[in-house]
């Protein structure tokens, strides 16, 4: 059940390892490769998650809602 959670997204492409979801979120995130992963895709919500995804220098990060798909941070 995804209601009430938050997928958690990065693009691999984008992101430059710069580890700050990681100092962000230690709990959420993991650096593999220089390359910063999701420890799980569906969270629950947590503002550290959020801030982790507002802080990327690069916006690599997306966090939506599971249900809907309306996207929670970064704000546009």
């Amino acid at each position: 059940m995804t209601e009430g959670r938050w997928r958690v997204e990065v693009d691999g492409a984008t992101c430059i390892g710069s580890g700050l979801c990681v100092g962000t979120a230690p709990d959420h995130f993991e650096l593999v490769k220089d390359t910063s992963h999701p420890i799980n895709e569906l969270v629950e919500p947590a503002e550290a998650v959020r801030d982790a995804a507002e802080s990327c220098p690069v916006e690599a990060i997306l966090v939506r809602n599971a249900a809907t798909g309306e996207v929670v941070a970064p704000e546009q």
